[in-house]
């Protein structure tokens, strides 16, 4: 069972509902994911890649098959790509997503979007991949994981605000974290692709889902510590409609 927190240390006040464990906090966001898409066909979707939603988007591909969704007048848009691996590559977010989510329900391909690794020129991509969220109508729903070290997206300690889709380089913790994905750290790629803060934030709501005790100090300094660079996930508390969804483990340190 859920449970919803006040939080009212920061000048906004995100919702924070604490579930039981990692099962049910993975259900309530993709129930909130389901209603979105439930309430609007065409809706835009922003999209998190990582191990934290992977039960979340098995659970949309069940109420998929269950007959509880349709999703195709959906648009998505991916937070970030590493900048070196193609989207056939295993460690890609592009492959990832079709592998978690895009191959087993009816979203159309061309509609879903997720940034370029490989582009001859990635600052430009960068560009044109903000002008395609804009041309769609912005995104409506997006969902977000977090680093231990508060990075939403690929945005380090250090990104500002406001701050747009662009090439940015892995801090040593990240890539150290995300060698469990690769056969060593050194095939950890250095550099990625991006979405901003500054363009998270336009997103018109935000689900952050964070689970298990190493994220507990992240989302303590996200919720109670004053907006900052240094956390990046702290500058979700100036958007208008966020929501933290936590399991016990991730909550364990708010107050």
């Amino acid at each position: 069972m859920s449970n919803p927190v006040s939080q009212s240390s920061n000048t906004s006040s995100p919702q924070v509902i604490v579930c039981a464990d990692e099962a049910s906090a993975s259900r309530k966001v993709a129930d909130m994911i389901v209603a979105a898409v439930n309430a609007k066909p065409s809706v835009v979707l922003g999209l998190a890649t990582g191990g934290t939603p992977v039960k979340t988007y098995a659970n949309i591909v069940e109420d998929f098959r269950a007959g509880k969704v349709d999703f195709r007048n959906v648009t998505s848009f991916n937070l970030d790509e590493y900048i070196g691996l193609s989207g056939t590559h295993p460690q890609s977010f592009r492959h990832f997503m079709e592998l978690q989510l895009f191959n087993h329900i009816n979203i159309d391909p061309s509609k879903t979007f997720v940034p370029e690794g490989c582009g001859d020129d990635p600052a430009a991509h960068a560009a044109e991949f903000e002008k395609r969220i804009a041309d769609a109508g912005g995104i409506d729903l997006q969902l977000l994981g977090i680093g231990h070290n508060g990075h939403i997206a690929f945005n380090e300690p250090g990104s500002s605000a406001d701050s747009r889709t662009r090439v940015v380089g892995l801090t040593q913790s990240t890539i150290e974290k995300n060698a469990r994905f690769f056969d060593s750290e050194d095939e950890v790629p250095k550099t990625a692709i991006t979405m901003g803060i500054g363009t998270i934030l336009e997103a018109k709501q935000i689900v952050l889902l964070a689970t298990g005790t190493g994220k507990a100090e992240a989302i303590r300094l996200s919720l109670q510590a004053s907006p900052s660079d240094d956390v990046p996930a702290s500058w979700l508390a100036k958007h208008p409609q966020v929501t933290f969804v936590l399991d016990e483990a991730a909550a364990s340190e708010l107050a």
